[in-house]
């Protein structure tokens, strides 16, 4: 009885990990450059693809601990599916550093930028499988980072860490 009992409830569990883990997509933008890096942190931003500072990388939430453990050097947070197709309109690329335009989504027979947004968002569609690059490169925000600067955290006034949904209103600022 209480191994019957214990087995439904790691299988509840893991439903509500992955219930969690399909919901949201996350954006991570990097925001410090290379000085002062870790090992360990310098493998982290490699593998999330943060290469170059004012660099954006679209990663699902089942990453979200590799961007939790670059904090300090990124900003990260949800992105809907408004800001998303605004993204890949205005900084979308495709491989050979081609921009991203109808002609190519009429021949993948996708409808529009706001479909492709909304396909990447429920994950029925990759990037990486569509050819599109999945890194975007952003200017630095109009009108500057927040009003403490890039050392610090945003829950105190500066830009790194976590943003939640805020993370929409920088990335339009950045685009």
């Amino acid at each position: 009885m209480a191994a019957e009992k214990q087995k439904k409830e790691t299988v509840k569990k893991e439903a509500n990990k992955q219930k969690e883990a399909s919901g949201r997509l996350l954006a991570g933008i990097r925001i410090r450059g290379n000085s002062g890096l870790s090992p360990d942190v310098k493998k982290t931003l490699q593998l999330l693809s943060l290469h170059k500072v004012n660099h954006l990388v679209l990663v699902d939430t089942a990453q979200k601990g590799m961007l939790q453990k670059v904090s300090q050097f990124i900003a990260f947070g949800e992105v809907d599916e408004k800001t998303l197709a605004l993204l890949l309109q205005r900084r979308g690329r495709l491989q050979g550093d081609k921009r991203l335009d109808q002609k190519f989504l009429q021949e993948k027979k996708i409808d529009g930028f706001t479909a492709l947004a909304a396909a990447v968002t429920e994950k029925k569609e990759k990037l990486r499988e569509l050819g599109i690059k999945h890194v975007f490169r952003l200017h630095p925000p109009s009108k500057g980072f927040e009003r403490k600067g890039i050392k610090k955290d945003y829950n105190i006034g500066g830009a790194l860490g976590y943003r939640g949904a805020d993370m929409n209103k920088l990335i339009l600022r950045m685009i």
